[in-house]
């Protein structure tokens, strides 16, 4: 080589020095680029969450529901053997005072 001659990878390198801003704009477009995937995919991922975390609620609600209507049920059954058996003086039979009644 010559002296007024530049190698290959002196060129190259010259070349991208005089272009840094260019460069450095490619790179922030690229970093850029991948944040918003990154962003994309995260807000996907909570958003499936917080619908899983809504029917979880819900079912919740619902057996929460069916809960209450069971206990109410289950007080409403004490509630009557309470009276009959206090205020009416009322006892269950013993199996040899049963009679069975058959209509026809």
């Amino acid at each position: 080589m010559t002296k007024g001659q530049l190698s290959l990878p002196s060129i190259i390198i010259q070349d991208l020095w005089n272009h840094k801003w260019l460069i450095v704009m490619a790179v922030i477009v690229v970093l850029n680029a991948v944040v918003v995937v990154y962003t994309s995919h995260a807000s996907r991922k909570l958003t499936s969450e917080w619908d899983q975390l809504l029917q979880q609620r819900d079912r919740l609600d619902i057996e929460w529901r069916n809960l209450l209507l069971e206990e109410q049920a289950q007080t409403e059954h004490s509630r009557i053997i309470r009276i009959a058996t206090k205020e009416l003086d009322m006892k269950r039979p013993l199996p040899n005072e049963e009679k069975v009644v058959k209509i026809p």
